[in-house]
């Protein structure tokens, strides 16, 4: 008799805003070999000699402008979409972060306890990228392999093109689409450019010609820029937005490696110095509202723009815990559970 339950994975925070939880936090962070894909023994000096010392200090002053009462808005939000969740389902649904907590190890380990035997692993990241889907895959599966090998685990795949999420994001959006002259930025999470080489299979089609993301390839099964690009596409058409009254671009790069780009501040300095007064921004690689959107954006990057003499920029939230969003979620899990049934 199958025990089936589900487990919802997303990045994670520091535990608080304080300099100590936050150095902890960005420690584990970027020593994923996934995150920083550099030989440990360089990764870790970097970290102690150029990250570590400094930039904790200056990351907890942004997580204080977002941080609320509940704690961090990632965490908070991840919640709140498991016990929506839970109450569309009649299985239990936990709760995973990559880093921090609750760890993937704590909640494997209370899922093994519960003794569960079969497992819906659904990260929230709708591309694939080594360092946020494939990294947290890993990290459950190694968890799951250790603690309960025996287990039957399926995967929910990246979803940036499926019909039921564009409508999940159409949807969410659409209040915030009253003013037809503003141009819509859709601001990606960037990536170092070598993570989309290496995730191509081939080593030959990626980023080696203009047209790549166009071309039909296998490699876009795990080609994040291709899966970005697919998202805006399908968004602007389900939409009904012109593809001339939006842009694509790239934040939050870390280090001197060559980033996708264009690069998002760049990208507001200019729309704002050649004359666009009214910008709006959505940020389809977060599922949740965090630091990224919240202070980067909403904050950081309103800023950027009307230094540069842009007027207003109106930050799109999140899915978060939009209706579509939790039925996207909630209609998946029941697929699958009318797969066991099927099955067995």
């Amino acid at each position: 008799m199958s025990n089936a339950a589900v487990l919802l994975l997303n990045l994670g925070s520091p535990d608080s805003t304080s300099v100590a939880d936050v150095r902890r936090y960005l420690d584990e962070f970027l020593s994923d070999e996934r995150v920083l894909d550099i030989p440990a023994w360089k990764r870790a000096l970097i970290l102690k000699l150029f990250i570590l010392p400094k930039r904790p200090a200056e990351s907890a002053e942004a997580y204080k402008e977002v941080w609320t009462e509940e704690g961090s808005p990632l965490v908070v939000t991840s919640k709140e979409q498991q016990d929506l969740v839970s109450k569309q389902v009649d299985i239990p649904v936990f709760l995973g972060m990559r880093y921090g907590t609750p760890s993937t190890t704590d909640v494997v380990r209370e899922i093994v306890a519960a003794g569960i035997t079969d497992l819906f692993i659904m990260p929230l990241y709708p591309h694939y990228a080594m360092s946020s889907y494939e990294t947290a895959v890993v990290k459950a599966m190694e968890e799951i392999n250790t603690r309960a090998p025996q287990m039957r685990t399926k995967l929910l795949q990246p979803f940036y093109q499926d019909d039921d999420y564009i409508e999940a994001l159409v949807d969410s959006a659409k209040p915030h689409f009253e003013d037809d002259d503003d141009l819509l930025l859709f601001s990606y999470h960037g990536i170092p450019e070598r993570h989309v080489q290496k995730t191509d299979p081939s080593h030959a089609h990626c980023l080696v010609r203009d047209d790549c993301c166009e071309t039909a390839h296998p490699c876009h099964a795990t080609c994040y820029k291709h899966q970005c690009l697919a998202t805006t596409k399908a968004f602007l058409a389900k939409a009904g937005i012109a593809k001339e009254k939006s842009a694509i671009s790239f934040q939050s790069r870390l280090l001197r490696d060559p980033w996708l780009g264009p690069y998002t501040d760049f990208e507001l300095k200019r729309f704002g110095e050649q004359g666009v007064k009214k910008i709006k921004v959505m940020c389809p690689a977060f599922v949740s509202d965090c630091l990224e959107t919240l202070e980067e954006i909403g904050m950081r990057g309103l800023e950027e723009f009307t230094s540069a003499g842009g007027e207003s920029l109106t930050l799109i939230p999140c899915m978060n815990a939009h209706p579509s969003w939790i039925q996207f979620l909630s209609g998946r899990i029941l697929q699958w559970q009318q797969e066991l049934i099927d099955g067995h």
